[in-house]
């Protein structure tokens, strides 16, 4: 869900650096979170009614499609993804993720309801919130970001948590990210709203924006470990709930007032009501299980292997992939030419 962070972040002008030419992040890793990516195209690549895309079989490709479309994009400006993805779940998430899982269940009955009853901009609202990633999206996503040479990163949790220490290590230049949550990992930096559209934004479409931690430590005159004092207070994936009666802006005065949740807690402002301890929570936000076993190598796309998982095992059209894989091709070319003599693998991992 994203802890919300918005409304502070907008009261206290923490707006981030809008990146107005996509070209400037030319060059630079990107971590991305990959189950956030298929969660994203699954819910926004639907038809008039509100349904996926499938192939003849009938399996979902809604998450190929976009999939596809905008990490050809993004290497075609030259901006280089490294896609992220959870492992299994952190324990203390089970309870967000069994939440999510009867609110999909409930959305899909009204998706049912609003189609039968013609009325489809409520179909598709409902559409979006019942959508659910099965394992056989994800294993063809990871396919198809082999077969276009760009790093998988397989996380022992949260991806997210992952992607922050990637760009901590300084193997990334910075996050990916459509919510907040990136900076309770000390994310460094993160773009939000990379969205990479054809043509440019759709009207209404987030701007791109990029963020850094130290500004919002000082924006919000906040330590690290106060701001994530004050995002167990909002409510994370790992205590859904919060505490009731608390929004941002008195989270905020609370941990400005007081300093830190303990004393909160012992002041009596907040019920501690879960049955775990409050650095149980913490660490998973300061001290997140990662792993330091990953490779970032970048390799040249295999047009052939492409187009037999896209044209030939799921009946995109041949026309429409190599569209969208010309530009990255011809991108690799041009380099070569500029007097560099650079081979494509080596222009993917300078």
């Amino acid at each position: 869900m994203g802890v919300k962070l918005g409304p502070l972040f907008k009261e206290k002008g923490i707006e981030g650096q809008v990146i107005e030419n996509l070209s400037s992040l030319e060059g630079k890793v990107m971590a991305i979170d990959g189950l956030v990516t298929l969660y994203e195209m699954l819910s926004i690549i639907r038809d008039r009614e509100g349904r996926p895309l499938r192939d003849s079989q009938g399996r979902i490709t809604s998450h190929l499609v976009g999939l596809f479309n905008r990490t050809c994009r993004m290497l075609a400006l030259g901006i280089k993804p490294i896609y992220v993805f959870d492992g299994p779940p952190h324990p203390l998430k089970l309870r967000t993720i069994e939440e999510r899982q009867i609110r999909r269940e409930e959305a899909e009955q009204r998706y049912v309801e609003a189609l039968t009853r013609g009325d489809f901009e409520e179909a598709r609202k409902y559409a979006k919130q019942a959508a659910r990633i099965e394992d056989y999206m994800v294993t063809t996503a990871k396919q198809l970001l082999e077969y276009l040479g760009v790093p998988i990163v397989q996380a022992p949790h949260d991806g997210e948590a992952q992607a922050a220490f990637i760009a901590r290590k300084g193997d990334a230049y910075a996050v990916g990210s459509p919510d907040y949550d990136s900076f309770l990992y000390s994310a460094p930096r993160v773009v939000r709203g990379l969205r990479i559209t054809k043509g440019g934004g759709r009207k209404g479409e987030e701007e791109t924006r990029e963020y850094t931690l130290d500004d919002v430590l000082r924006k919000l005159n906040l330590t690290h470990e106060q701001l994530v004092d004050l995002a167990i207070l909002i409510g994370t994936d790992f205590n859904p709930d919060g505490f009731p009666g608390i929004g941002p802006k008195r989270a905020y005065e609370y941990i400005t007032r007081y300093g830190s949740l303990e004393r909160i807690v012992k002041l009596d402002l907040v019920k501690w009501n879960y049955p775990f301890d409050i650095n149980e929570i913490r660490s998973v936000f300061l001290t997140p299980p990662v792993t330091t076993n990953y490779r970032i190598v970048f390799k040249e796309p295999n047009r052939e292997k492409i187009i037999e998982l896209l044209v030939e095992e799921h009946d995109f059209s041949l026309e429409r992939v190599n569209n969208e894989l010309e530009p990255v091709l011809r991108r690799i070319e041009r380099e070569s030419k500029v007097g560099r003599q650079v081979s494509l693998f080596d222009f993917f991992n300078r």
